[in-house]
């Protein structure tokens, strides 16, 4: 006998990662905006702590940026060439983080632009 009512929706989401991010929101709404973060430079910071690679100290945050608005524009296209490959689930998770990629980078992007806009007051 084929069901007229579809089950209801159920949520993938595992809620230790619900919690942590529910975590973080609280964590981040209750940080004081910093107006001089364009003015901080990077510190030296190993990319994980097994790797031969390292964030250089005393660039530019503005430099970091643009760097990190790159690397996420390479991230775009690598999802977009391994999307033409994927196939169904496959194809939906991989959309997922082009997208999820691109609006990274449109904030990383909006926040250059904005720092060289100039200021209503």
């Amino acid at each position: 006998m084929k069901k007229l009512v579809p089950d209801p929706p159920t949520s993938y989401r595992d809620p230790e990662l619900k919690a942590a991010n529910a975590t973080l929101r609280v964590a981040l709404a209750q940080q004081p905006l910093d107006p001089g973060l364009f003015q901080r430079n990077t510190q030296s910071k190993a990319v994980s702590p097994d790797s031969l690679f390292s964030v250089r100290e005393g660039v530019s945050a503005e430099e970091a940026l643009v760097h990190v608005a790159l690397l996420l524009k390479c991230a775009e296209e690598v999802c977009d060439e391994i999307t033409q490959q994927g196939s169904g689930l496959e194809r939906g998770l991989i959309w997922s983080m082009v997208h999820s990629v691109e609006m990274a980078r449109a904030v990383v992007e909006a926040l250059l632009d904005g720092q060289h806009a100039p200021v209503d007051r």
